[in-house]
């Protein structure tokens, strides 16, 4: 396990004195592409983490060893770097919005590995970053709660990493609670947790294998686009402050006032919204149908709408339809990445086996399945 495998690599190169601490990763069980619009979301944390071993050491260095990609890293925490790995960048920017923040790291050494998989939209980015927030925090007593924590995370995404998401992930990763997932208000951080009672019924991914990067310029594409629709509008209405003060009869008003595709990636997301309201709804009422109902329409609207699928997610979700699973969509910023599907316990094995066949035939070799389980937040273990 990774967790054992970090104390072991920590130990034998720095001795036994040291703290751990863990972030999960996350699914989504709708509410796509809404978080950085102000909107709604549905995440949960699983139990999939970053395993992370770390002690302080004098001075102003810090060096992180990084197990699965075998790598080791050493930079100045007072100093400004360039040339640092990809995944460097999400530690290293953790600690430069720490400093913004006015607390001042000193020096650390640290070891990590996880076991969430990376580029299956289970955000093992901001994963790290939540467990290096985490032990920052706790080894040199900056007393921050996990609110300043989440939003620590994102800005290092953003202004390190270079990708403007909203704060789903970091927000997931720390507030997690095993068996419920979060309704969670983007604008305000109001949070709600509702059970995760699937009366028979369990969560399966279905993992493509295409690896996707965030950075890229379709995420941030879509993003300004967004904010062009909420711009336009806003100019009109000056209580529009994004897409989450745009209602579907207000957005129509604008159909000749906004190019095609703002106004589409606009509707989609206006759409997305309602429908995460929609299945707190019937996850209170226990509809499980209806959930997977909304499921098979958030994935309708990414497609179609929104525009970030591809050929490998929309054919699992078609193969679950034909299969008549309870809901499927693609789950995360898209391009590849997991599918995710509800389905009765007993289905899920013939399911396995029929989306293994009928995706090897056209793509050449079978998705991979993981088994989720919701899990709690960040923290030391």
């Amino acid at each position: 396990m990774a967790k054992e495998r970090v104390r072991e690599v920590f130990e034998s190169r720095y001795g036994k004195d040291y703290r751990m601490f863990a972030a999960p990763g996350r699914i989504n069980l709708i509410g796509e592409h809404t978080d950085y619009n102000e909107g709604f979301v549905m995440p949960a944390a699983i139990d999939r983490r970053i395993y992370l071993a770390i002690s302080a050491e004098s001075g102003n260095r810090a060096s992180i060893h990084s197990i699965d990609y075998n790598e080791d890293i050493n930079f100045d925490i007072e100093g400004e770097t360039q040339n640092l790995p990809q995944w460097a960048l999400y530690p290293y920017g953790v600690v430069k919005e720490l400093q913004k923040q006015g607390f001042m790291p000193g020096g650390f050494r640290a070891v990590f590995a996880g076991d969430i998989p990376g580029g299956a939209g289970l955000s093992s980015s901001a994963a790290l970053e939540c467990a290096f927030a985490s032990a920052l925090n706790a080894i040199f007593g900056f007393g921050a709660d996990n609110f300043k924590l989440a939003i620590t995370g994102q800005m290092a995404e953003h202004n390190y990493a270079g990708v403007k998401c909203g704060i789903m992930d970091q927000f997931a990763s720390f507030f997690g609670n095993k068996d419920k997932v979060i309704k969670l208000d983007c604008r305000t951080l109001e949070y709600e947790y509702f059970p995760l009672e699937l009366d028979g019924h369990q969560l399966l991914l279905a993992d493509t294998r295409v690896k996707h990067s965030l950075a890229s310029s379709a995420y941030n594409k879509r993003r300004r686009q967004c904010e062009e629709g909420a711009e336009i509008i806003g100019r009109d209405h000056p209580g529009v402050k994004s897409l989450r003060d745009v209602t579907p009869e207000l957005l129509r008003s604008y159909r000749n006032k906004l190019k095609q595709e703002v106004y589409t990636r606009c509707e989609y997301v206006i759409e997305e919204n309602s429908r995460v309201i929609s299945t707190c709804e019937a996850l209170a009422s226990g509809s499980v149908d209806k959930t997977g109902e909304l499921m098979y329409q958030s994935h309708k609207g990414l497609k179609e709408k929104y525009e970030v699928s591809c050929q490998e997610l929309d054919l699992l979700v078609s193969i679950a339809a034909e299969a008549g699973l309870t809901g499927a969509r693609m789950m995360g910023g898209g391009f590849g990445g997991c599918t995710i599907n509800l389905l009765r316990s007993e289905e899920a094995e013939s399911f396995r086996e029929k989306a293994s066949a009928e995706f090897s035939s056209v793509f050449g070799h079978p998705p991979i399945f993981y088994d989720v389980s919701t899990g709690d937040g960040a923290g030391e273990i």
